[in-house]
């Protein structure tokens, strides 16, 4: 399988150094021989149609240098677009950071990808939560497979039990913990008995927030995750904008201690039913929501087999990575079956 790899930042690399540390097995156990035959970053590309070399890629970026500077196979300026349109390859893997103004550079990327009749792999939720209906339908259209595992969840395969693991069954609602720094930092309100400031704080120094946190704290995060299941396990067509949101900025210590009395805490819980909706909510602490830290959870409501609670780590680029091996791995298996593919199906 020939890899076409746009963004190279924490995700990127965390995807090489996993194929690499797997790479006996995966081709004994799959037959997975991945070639990442070009990759992009925001300086330029390297391309080689044969493989790239990935210790040379890791190395020039451990560096802090674009690897468009590889002396033999650097491209310096090339533009992702460029090589999506130009270069020989079965899969574009999309791992640049999330835009939910307009969705790009991300946005473009993917539908190139499709018209060059490239399979696609993204990690990206911008699209996804402005576009996601008609990116479906620009895949279905041009034949060719578009999978997000590692879009919701991190490396917790949510998607895939709502859609293989209950598979001929009807999920009617959809509730849960989708943003682990938001969840971290009420853990440790609720726990430490401090003030969301501190909290903020201590998730940054630990790397859980950005700089900028307001993907986080104000539900955008948890917003897009929640479109992005919505219209997959659900089969509405839903945008960004159908989402009522909600963030955790005025939560405050007496909220939490007035929800312990009753034997409570309040988590930010997005919720699919009727309507869309991203709030905190105080929920019972025996509920299989109620986990701490920055864990993620998500409970599916299916018409026969009831509730079903799926919990695991949400973010990190190797948890990430691993969902993008196996989106990677799913489409390998049916490429030599060309009739696999109608579309973004799994």
């Amino acid at each position: 399988m020939r890899i076409i790899l746009i963004g190279f930042g924490v995700v990127g690399q965390s995807l090489l150094k996993l194929i690499a540390a797997r790479e006996t097995e995966l081709v004994n156990s799959y037959g997975f021989r991945p070639r990442i035959v070009a990759i992009a970053d925001t300086k330029g590309s390297a391309v080689n149609s044969k493989g790239l070399d990935w210790d040379e890629m890791l190395s020039l970026k451990a560096g802090k240098h674009s690897v468009s500077s590889s002396t033999d196979f650097g491209r310096p300026g090339m533009h992702p677009l460029e090589a999506i349109e130009s270069v020989q390859a079965e899969v574009v893997v999309e791992a640049t950071p999330t835009n939910i103004r307009n969705g790009e550079p991300g946005l473009s990327h993917i539908k190139a990808a499709f018209r060059s009749r490239k399979h696609v792999v993204t990690t990206n939720k911008g699209p996804l939560a402005l576009a996601m209906p008609a990116l479906i339908e620009l895949a279905n259209y041009n034949k060719v497979c578009f999978r997000f595992s590692g879009t919701v969840g991190g490396g917790t395969p949510v998607l895939e039990l709502a859609k293989n693991g209950l598979l001929g069954d009807r999920i009617i609602s959809i509730r849960g913990i989708l943003n682990g720094t938001t969840n971290y930092i009420l853990s440790e309100m609720d726990e430490g008995r401090i003030s969301f400031r501190e909290a903020l704080e201590q998730a940054q120094k630990l790397g859980y927030a950005e700089a900028d946190p307001s993907m986080d704290i104000d539900g955008l995060d948890t917003a897009c995750k929640l479109v992005i299941m919505t219209n997959w396990i659900m089969n509405r067509k839903v945008t960004l904008g159908d989402v009522e949101i909600e963030g955790i900025r005025k939560i405050g210590i007496e909220s939490l201690e007035d929800a312990a009395r009753k034997g409570r805490t309040i988590k930010l819980i997005g919720a699919v039913d009727s309507d869309l909706t991203v709030m905190p909510r105080e929920i019972d602490r025996r509920d299989p929501l109620c986990v701490t830290g920055a864990l993620n959870a998500v409970t599916l409501v299916s018409s026969s087999a009831g509730e079903e609670t799926i919990i695991g780590r949400g973010a990190g680029g190797m948890e990430t990575a691993s969902a993008v091996l196996r989106d990677l791995l799913n489409i390998n298996r049916n490429l030599a079956n060309p009739n696999a593919f109608g579309g973004s199906g799994w």
